[in-house]
């Protein structure tokens, strides 16, 4: 038996796509029956020997690989091998088995394969956190099993998504800040970093208009040097002229204000509230307890767990984005101004 034939080898040798190559493989429909044959009888010629999961059909287990990129693994960063967890947790309930994978920048950048990938060990991927697009549809071309998008949409590319609620989960969070008196409201987040970030902020702007308040551009504040970094500064550039309330499109960033505040002899909630995003911030990063919109992780996770398992065992409706709700906590960062 040749060893390390995939199926996108069996794709190259045909001129076909390794998603052709997957559906005939797996009896699906989508292929003509020429097309099947010719391709199950070069992957018998070849060698080709699919993932354990689809050769023992009597027991439902599956190999799901699970992608992120370096810069969500480093340093304050966490938020996400919390959801990696949840992620495992929910598979091993489901019989499923997860193979993890951390991608460095120099892989992305060049378009490399993950290994989970190159060596055919998976029956369907889930990425964690925003890739490149470049990235994304190399994947899609390349992969040959289901994708799932987790916490992150590409505008670009058509494709399986679970994501929270971050339009209306801004918006509920200003609208809690107009509850408690305030009017003069900013919002902390580089806006085209991320599609996250940018619905975080059109939620904000959003509840300004409903409530008649007029959005000042000094008071929309970067968190991050530019459009591509996922990494907030350690100091946030706060304007001259401080509004009584930020939205934080994270806890994190929130974090990063309350400390650039305090430096400047403000004091949180006292002189300046703020609310952030995710309820996750990694231990003694900020004295004061954050006000946030809590991401529902082991919803999102068994979702997108579910959503795949579908998608291997042979659903092939249109593309789905399924949007997760969370919820308010309510701690001490924001003041009253109600009289």
């Amino acid at each position: 038996m040749a060893k390390g034939v995939r199926m996108s080898d069996i794709a190259q040798r045909l001129g076909v796509s390794t998603v052709t190559v997957s559906k005939a493989l797996a009896d699906q429909k989508g292929v003509s029956e020429e097309m099947r044959e010719r391709i199950k009888a070069l992957a018998e010629e070849m060698g080709y020997r699919p993932p354990v999961s689809n050769r023992q059909e009597t027991k439902r287990s599956y190999n799901i690989g699970v992608i992120m990129g370096e810069q969500y693994v480093e340093k304050y960063a966490t938020f996400y091998w919390e959801f990696h967890q949840k992620i495992i947790t929910c598979a091993s309930q489901k019989n499923c088995y997860v193979i993890p994978e951390v991608l460095d920048s120099v892989r992305v950048k060049e378009l490399e394969e993950p290994k989970l990938v190159q060596e055919d060990k998976i029956d369907g991927l889930i990425i964690l956190g925003g890739i490149r697009t470049e990235y994304l549809r190399m994947l899609k071309k390349k992969c040959g099993v289901p994708v799932v998008y987790m916490d992150f949409y590409d505008k670009q590319l058509q494709g399986d998504c679970v994501i929270s609620n971050s339009f209306y989960g801004a918006y509920y969070m200003t609208n809690y800040l107009f509850r408690m008196g305030h009017e003069k409201i900013g919002f902390v987040g580089t806006v085209l970093a991320t599609e996250s970030i940018m619905d975080r902020y059109l939620g904000y702007r959003k509840s300004l208009m409903e409530h008649g308040v007029q959005e000042r551009a000094d008071w929309v504040v970067k968190d991050r040097s530019d459009e591509s970094s996922v990494f907030c500064y350690d100091r946030i550039p706060l304007p001259r002229e401080l509004p009584t309330a930020f939205v934080c499109n994270s806890d994190l960033t929130a974090s990063r204000v309350v400390r650039s505040l305090l430096e400047l002899g403000y004091r949180v909630p006292e002189d300046v509230s703020l609310v952030g995003y995710d309820d996750w911030l990694y231990p003694g990063l900020c004295d004061v307890p954050i006000t946030t919109y809590s991401v529902d992780m082991p919803r999102m996770a068994e979702t997108g767990i579910d959503m795949l398992v579908r998608r291997i065992e042979g659903d092939d409706s249109r593309c789905n984005m399924q949007i997760i709700e969370g919820e308010i906590v309510i701690r001490n960062s924001v003041r009253s101004l109600v009289r």
